[in-house]
């Protein structure tokens, strides 16, 4: 696995902020309310939501590491690396508009999400870091085709620490949409709105899997 991909992943976050306005814009939003926006809530829900991604990507990355151990044939690792940017390109496009290609697999998350998502009432509104946190290791869970696409590259990574580490770089890179989002709310939501926004990000990340896709064209023509 390229070193590459963590910066990848990192950018990825980075330039999902429109989706990650779109999904969990509000829950920041109302993450205090009533009352005056806290840095140091935001801080502590989000840390939480990062860590339930590192979570994810152990569990891909062993999965992933497993699956490649028990077959021991490079046709699997290329079949993995192909789903991760075949999920890129299809996250390109979901940001773009063109496609709800990546809403069935937010439909299959539904099935655990159902079983979370009451739990997250009993930390609303959050008055605590304390609150925040266990809020946010709860919100990590959301059926998300964002988070989905980075754990298919996680799923390459052959081991579940560098999964985990593979999800907490994209999760560093949500930060930044979701910490502004929490402190500007109604403000960001609607420039993450504007189609210039979404076509840039989805045009982005896009590219990445493209890229992805003619490494791998050209590692087979080589072999």
């Amino acid at each position: 696995m390229p070193e590459s991909s963590y910066l990848a992943l990192l950018l990825i976050g980075l330039l999902g902020g429109t989706h990650c306005i779109s999904m969990c814009g509000g829950i920041v939003g109302a993450l205090a309310m009533g009352t005056r926006p806290r840095l140091a809530l935001h801080l502590a829900y989000n840390l939480g939501r990062i860590v339930s991604y590192a979570a994810a990507g152990a569990i891909a990355g062993a999965l992933g590491g497993a699956s490649v151990a028990l077959s021991g044939q490079l046709p699997v690792r290329s079949f993995l690396y192909l789903l991760a940017n075949l999920m890129l390109v299809a996250l390109g496009l979901y940001l773009m508009g063109v496609t709800r290609a990546l809403a069935f697999s937010e439909r299959c998350g539904q099935k655990l999400w159902v079983h979370l998502q009451p739990l997250t009432r009993r930390f609303l509104p959050a008055h605590s870091s304390a609150q925040a946190f266990p809020l946010g290791l709860l919100w990590g869970w959301l059926p998300c085709g964002l988070v989905y696409s980075a754990l298919a590259t996680a799923l390459t990574s052959g081991s579940a620490l560098r999964g985990a580490a593979l999800m907490l770089a994209f999760g560093v890179g949500t930060l930044p949409n979701l910490l502004l989002a929490g402190l500007l709310a109604a403000r960001l939501q609607a420039y993450a709105r504007q189609p210039a926004i979404r076509l840039a990000s989805g045009l982005l990340v896009l590219g990445f899997g493209v890229w992805g896709l003619v490494g791998l064209a050209h590692l087979a023509l080589s072999t």
